[in-house]
């Protein structure tokens, strides 16, 4: 099973040629906490002899001080080599490994189980073609297995492999599996996984890892190495969509001006018609250059440089594409969201959105529905919790070049980041633009009181001072974060009533100095009466800081 050949001491240069046309496949080992992912991995690793003398010899020695096996040589800390996941026995961030066999190459992704680091799950899987999922023998199908299964199935992955783990603690049971087995089965008859096959294994002692298992005699499928090294993987590259995101101007001189990114989709080559966007200015392709020389043709995914022959402005952000083969360009669309923040997600909120090389202002306009992980039933949501999964409007304050994740990944996906923080706080598979009757529908009180962030109320100053007491008042609010406006016109106060309910309706705060307000406000909590020498700042803020739904608590007292 191991990658060492023959050819390494006769024809260095034969084995690397050898090497390098060897198929790869990246996967990823993900689950619930503890279900033995690492120590999959590191198991996958040594029986397959891609451990060197001095790395085993380390591993040896930090078994007995950090090690979770009691003395035993611990697999898992190969792949867990930041200091808190030794000292905790947990994976916290994704770690790759890479090993080969006589068959192919392979990049492993080993993902952390913890709820709180699905978005390190995600991150891992994005690039994966196959999954495994592990299931600890003792517990079935928990919530975050059920959740990481949905993420795979999200991102496009449909070759899995479930893992049913620590079939050793259960005396290798065969009802155990077939119990799991059905369970699992039940729950991801509508993931769409076109290849879905149950080993059971024991990570720690090696059963059916790379060998077959003498405990198993009942299981007469193959051993998890043998599926990986024979399992046909369908490629889900697309190689007709012409998909190029320019990621960077490259001007090293006068005479030279090409634009440098990775081809996300399609062939591109010399010669070919190519259509800018968002600008649709179109040329053709003077030269494809890389590092290696100029190319005749490029494939996904390589790192390109493509010069045009005619000088048209494309900037960092900007898409190439085949004229007549373009994508959607809107600035409306409906996506899966997985949020990722602690602090939920509420539609209206501002946050930024990056879709491959282009990052623009936007929010999610609504929540069409949450997915419920356990039966992946949709339910009606006001806004979705960390680590839950929705399908989402989004709208972005300028239109955006975009494809369905299904048809191309790297114009189908997103993520949003915090405007503030610069955290990111979700991530994002586009299903389609938004429908027209979608995008129209009115702009509600609430969805003002989230995008700026306040209650609209309107504020009746009387008595002495009442105008400076009104300026001060708006400074002191807009130095705290607040939205608001005076209004000190010489007007009637029935007009003035009705210019304040229009400053309202928009979602500010507006301020009105006047010695006659409105008779009749006692009980719209939205209009205070306030004394100019009797202000509160404090108090009124409080009261700004009263979510939409509080509008009917009682009024600002006085």
């Amino acid at each position: 099973m191991s990658h060492q050949s023959e050819l390494i001491s006769t024809d260095i240069h034969a084995y690397l040629a050898q090497h390098e046309r060897k198929q790869l496949l990246r996967f990823l080992t993900c689950g619930s906490v503890d279900d033995g992912k690492s120590t999959l991995i590191g198991r996958l690793l040594h029986d397959s002899k891609m451990i060197y003398e001095d790395q085993l010899a380390a591993i040896q020695r930090d078994s007995l001080k950090s090690g979770t096996t009691g003395g035993d040589l611990d697999l898992a800390l190969l792949v867990d080599g930041l200091q808190a996941e030794r000292e905790q026995g947990i994976t916290i961030d994704v770690a790759y490994r890479y090993f080969s066999t006589a068959q192919r190459k392979f990049i492993i992704a080993d993902t952390p189980g913890h709820e709180q680091y699905t978005r390190n799950m995600a991150t891992g899987a994005s690039t994966c073609d196959l999954a495994i999922i592990l299931v600890d023998a003792r517990y079935g199908v928990p919530t975050q297995t059920r959740r990481h299964s949905f993420i795979v199935s999200l991102l496009g992955i449909r070759n899995v492999i479930v893992a049913i783990n620590k079939m050793d603690l259960l005396d290798f049971e065969q009802t155990v599996f077939a119990r799991i087995h059905d369970e699992y089965l039940e729950f991801a008859g509508g993931l769409g996984f076109t290849d879905l096959r149950f080993i059971p294994i024991s990570a720690l002692h090696g059963d059916n890892v790379v060998r077959r298992s003498e405990r198993t005699p009942w299981f007469s499928g193959e051993p998890l190495m043998d599926v990986l090294n024979t399992i046909e993987i369908a490629t889900d590259r697309n190689l007709a969509d012409l998909r190029f995101p320019v990621q960077w101007v490259n001007r090293p001189n006068l005479d030279f001006r090409g634009f440098s990114g990775t081809l996300a989709a399609g062939v591109l080559k010399k010669g070919d018609a190519v259509l800018a966007l968002p600008s649709r200015r179109r040329s053709r392709v003077k030269a494809i250059v890389t590092y290696d020389g100029e190319l005749a043709e490029a494939f996904p995914p390589q790192a390109i440089t493509v010069t045009l022959e005619d000088e048209i402005d494309v900037s960092r952000g900007d898409l190439l594409v085949r004229p007549g083969d373009e994508p959607t360009l809107d600035s409306r669309f409906t996506a899966h969201l997985v949020w990722m923040n602690d602090a939920p997600l509420i539609p209206g909120r501002q946050y930024l959105l990056k879709l491959a090389t282009r990052t623009v202002a936007g929010a999610v306009a609504r929540i069409v529905h949450r997915i419920d992980i356990n039966t992946l039933a949709t339910h009606a949501a006001e806004q979705l919790n960390l680590n839950e999964i929705g399908l989402c409007e989004l709208a972005l304050s300028a239109p955006i070049a975009f494809d369905p994740y299904a048809r191309v990944k790297a114009t189908g996906s997103f993520i949003l980041i915090d405007r503030l923080t610069h955290a990111t706080v979700a991530a994002g598979m586009i299903v389609r633009a938004a429908a027209r009757q979608e995008q129209w529908h009115p702009v509600t009180p609430a969805e003002r009181a989230v995008r700026f962030g306040q209650r609209a109320l309107i504020v009746w100053l009387t008595g002495a001072d009442r105008r400076p007491a009104a300026r001060q008042l708006e400074r002191r609010l807009f130095d705290r974060g607040y939205t608001c406006l005076v209004l000190d016109e010489e007007a009637s106060p029935a007009q003035a009533a009705s210019m304040a309910r229009q400053i309202k309706a928009a979602g500010l705060i507006c301020i009105c100095p006047s010695d006659e307000p409105p008779t009749g406000l006692a009980d719209d909590p939205a209009q205070l009466v306030i004394d100019a020498q009797a202000l509160d700042l404090e108090a009124l803020i409080t009261l700004l800081a009263l979510p939409a739904a509080a509008a009917d608590q009682p009024a600002y007292e006085i």
